[in-house]
């Protein structure tokens, strides 16, 4: 086994808070099992003595005693004399489950969009010897074919305020470390993107919340935020807010951007969702417009990503951003520390696609439509105790539970061979026990047979944990 020891405060930080209507004891192993399983704790970590835990937590040993055992029981937890207890995977699921066949409910990635087989048969790949082996900023000519869409839709762009990256994700880690020195206060959404605060923690920031719902943002909270705390940066998903699906609304769009440039903060607007739109009645284009309205010179205040991956296809490692051409410069000189440059061939395919875009998002829009009324009839019809609303675009559902299991769910359904995200990974301190996103990007087929294993698995926890449960004697409920 490993010999990273994991404290009893590192551990109560990525439990994060628990459930009061539910046994701490139960609650408590659940979640550690959550976190071994999706990898946050990695099989063989030590973890903190049960006395040091309990001190720590400020419940008693018996409670904590209790969560070990449980753990120890269904083979999470491996314990040897006066070497303490270790993280395990279970017998035959070393990351694999029982099952031949996985149903991924986990990642929300589209099949490639009806349209790429023919692009990348006519793009001529040899094209890429021609310029140099690597670019900091990205080949010109794709530049310029993403500021011409930027300019097109109300948002004046030039190819030298255009940086091409390696996805939205590799974007959004270069901005992180880039723009933010330790201790700096960030603002971020909560549900938000798991790897975006993760990039954020990792720059060193101090990161602060505030809260979005399937019907939008509390916005007078926002706002409250952003004057009061004046973080350096604010990481928002304006447009099919992943988890949630929410779309800001274009005035509150305005005063979000009016507080944020009086308050020196600089909003990181996540448009990698952006094209993803079903049925959105509305279209206000790019986020930074409002920027320009009030300032045309000062545009320092918005940094904006784009990328491929979620609107073409996963497999296009393909991202940008679009800033101040200031901003660039210092993305630029800060890339050597962690790359080299983008990968001319993709580049080449991705010019191809951005000049294609309006024709191969129509037929995106058609599958995410089919699948998005697919996944919704199944879950009215399995699971109608569950709150559902449709977003108008995206590529999933945040489901709201009749009650708080979503990481019990996830660890059973597991078991069964379907592959979940549980509520607490889009929160910072273990929140949204009562919810959970579903991807509708698998095969409908998939889609049905996912959704049964789900119905199927919530009943059998619903009986077992029925409501007002007791918790074995001598352990406390609070």
């Amino acid at each position: 086994m490993g010999s990273y020891r994991l404290s009893a405060r590192a551990l109560l930080d990525l439990v994060g808070e628990l459930d009061p209507s539910r046994a701490v004891y139960e609650m408590l192993a659940e979640r550690i099992r959550l976190l071994i399983m999706d990898g946050r704790i990695p099989a063989g970590t030590r973890l903190p003595s049960e006395r040091e835990l309990a001190a720590r937590a400020g419940r008693s040993r018996t409670t904590i005693v209790a969560s070990y055992q449980s753990l120890r029981d269904a083979g999470y937890l491996v314990s040897r004399q006066g070497s303490g207890s270790s993280a395990a995977l279970p017998d035959g699921q070393s990351g694999r489950v029982d099952t031949d066949r996985v149903i991924d409910f986990a990642r929300a990635v589209p099949p490639p969009v009806a349209g790429l087989e023919a692009l990348f048969a006519s793009v001529s790949f040899v094209e890429a010897l021609n310029g140099p082996g690597f670019d900091l900023q990205g080949r010109l000519s794709l530049r310029s074919a993403i500021a011409r869409r930027y300019s097109e839709r109300g948002l004046l762009t030039t190819p030298e305020q255009i940086m091409v990256t390696m996805g939205g994700q590799h974007a959004i880690a270069l901005i992180a470390h880039t723009v933010i020195s330790r201790a700096d206060s960030a603002l971020i959404e909560a549900p938000t993107y798991p790897h975006a605060y993760d990039a954020l923690r990792r720059a060193g920031a101090r990161l602060v919340t505030t809260p979005v719902t399937t019907d939008g943002w509390d916005l007078d909270h926002l706002l409250e935020v952003l004057s009061t705390v004046r973080p350096v940066l604010a990481y928002l998903v304006p447009d099919f807010h992943n988890p949630t699906g929410a779309s800001m609304l274009p005035e509150e769009r305005t005063r979000v951007v009016e507080t944020a440039l009086a308050s020196g903060t600089t909003l990181v607007i996540d448009e990698t969702t952006a094209d993803l739109d079903i049925d959105r009645d509305w279209d206000d284009g790019p986020f930074a417009r409002h920027v320009h309205r009030r300032s045309p010179a000062g545009s320092d205040g918005v940094i904006t990503l784009g990328s491929l991956s979620k609107s073409i296809w996963g497999g296009l490692r393909l991202g940008w951003v679009r800033a101040s051409t200031s901003v660039i410069r210092r993305l630029v000189q800060a890339r050597p520390a962690g790359d080299l440059g983008t990968p001319q061939m993709e580049q080449l395919l991705a010019e191809q696609i951005v000049t294609s875009l309006p024709q191969l998002l129509a037929q995106r829009r058609e599958l995410l439509r089919e699948h998005r009324e697919a996944l919704s009839r199944l879950l009215t019809e399995h699971l109608p105790g569950w709150t559902v609303p449709a977003p108008h675009g995206g590529l999933s559902l945040w489901a709201q539970l009749d009650r708080p299991a979503s990481s019990a769910l996830t660890s059973v359904c597991e078991a069964h061979g379907l592959s979940l995200v549980a509520g607490p990974k889009f929160s910072i301190d273990g929140a949204f026990e009562r919810f959970l996103r579903l991807p509708f990007t698998s095969p409908i087929a998939d889609l049905n047979e996912g959704v049964r294993i789900l119905a199927r698995t919530w009943a059998q926890l619903s009986e077992s944990h029925p409501a007002g449960h007791a918790a074995p004697q001598g352990l406390e409920v609070v």
